[in-house]
């Protein structure tokens, strides 16, 4: 007789299944398009920070366990002294808005990527405190890190986020507690779905945008998947007809994720520029995280309250 062992934690296997939400994106486009830009730089592990080891994931694979590793410092810096100009250039030029993926730490190692998130009109989502997985953290000690990330937006940013996003692996109780923290529309700490969803916890519905690992330039650094220019684009393009055909029916999201120190590599970066020229006229809706978040809880209204509420 099989024996079946209980699962630990709900999981969803089944989502919306063949029956998706029918609601309308803006302008009858069928997809919505979220560009995430990941600023992580002055927040990766490092001994001179004060932190317990050096981060071992650049250009170069290789790690210096037992003092500074200013090799990898300086790649790191790369990604704001001349990653985060270049990308930013090509996003000028195409007009389309982007989420910053910030972590706090480093939003205190370069105040000036708010300013100007400001005066494009970026969305600014927190990408925890520092460029760390949260499994395994005590609850006391995450419920800390969050309020010491959201106090850190609140004085250089001069507002809290509004969406939340783990590197790697949240811990089972994140996503409760951005719940309980209130003023969060949504977190990203899920790669199951092409779409928005809601989980509820208590008498509270909370919305999840899905991240993507696939349609996304870590792809140069992970298994080396990328290797031009031109696979970046192939492969994020291959994803847009893809989901597009399938617009026609239901409304499909997108998520194409960038880090400053990889695509904004000069032998990189015409990557994302042609793909915005590939994607040119083309029935798409390029929102922020925050912007989908909002359309989502209007059109698609949470079974649950939303204590959260909609911005105006």
């Amino acid at each position: 007789m099989e024996t079946r062992l209980p699962l630990l934690i709900d999981r969803d296997f089944f989502g919306y299944g063949a029956s998706p939400p029918r609601i309308e994106w803006p302008n009858n486009a069928r997809l919505a398009l979220s560009f995430v830009l990941n600023l992580e730089e002055g927040a990766e592990f490092s001994l001179r920070a004060g932190d317990p080891s050096n981060e071992d994931t650049h250009e170069v694979q290789c790690q210096i366990k037992d003092a500074p590793d200013l090799c990898m410092e300086s790649h790191f810096e790369y990604g704001t002294r001349a990653g985060y100009w270049r990308v930013m250039s090509v996003f000028e030029e195409a007009g389309v808005p982007v989420t910053l993926n910030v972590c706090a730490r480093a939003l205190e190692a370069t105040p000036w990527v708010a300013a100007y998130a400001r005066q494009r009109g970026d969305e600014l989502c927190c990408h925890g405190w520092r460029w760390e997985s949260h499994a395994g953290m005590s609850e006391p000690e995450e419920r800390a890190l969050i309020d010491r990330c959201v106090a850190t937006f609140q004085h250089i940013a001069g507002n809290a986020p509004v969406g939340w996003h783990t590197k790697s692996s949240p811990s089972v109780q994140t996503r409760r507690l951005l719940i309980e923290h209130g003023g969060f529309l949504y977190d990203s700490d899920a790669y199951n779905d092409d779409l928005p969803y809601y989980v509820t916890h208590g008498e509270r519905a909370h919305l999840v945008l899905p991240y993507a690992f696939d349609t996304n330039d870590m792809r140069f650094f992970v298994n080396h998947s990328f290797h031009r220019a031109r696979d970046f684009h192939d492969y994020v393009m291959d994803a847009v007809k893809a989901l597009l055909r399938e617009g026609e029916q239901a409304p499909r999201m997108l998520t194409i994720g960038l880090h400053t120190r990889i695509i904004g590599r000069p032998g990189r970066i015409d990557g994302l520029r042609d793909l915005f020229a590939s994607l040119h006229g083309l029935p798409i809706w390029y929102a922020t995280r925050e912007q989908i978040a909002q359309h989502w809880l209007r059109h698609c209204p949470p079974p649950l309250p939303f204590e959260a509420g909609v911005r105006q």
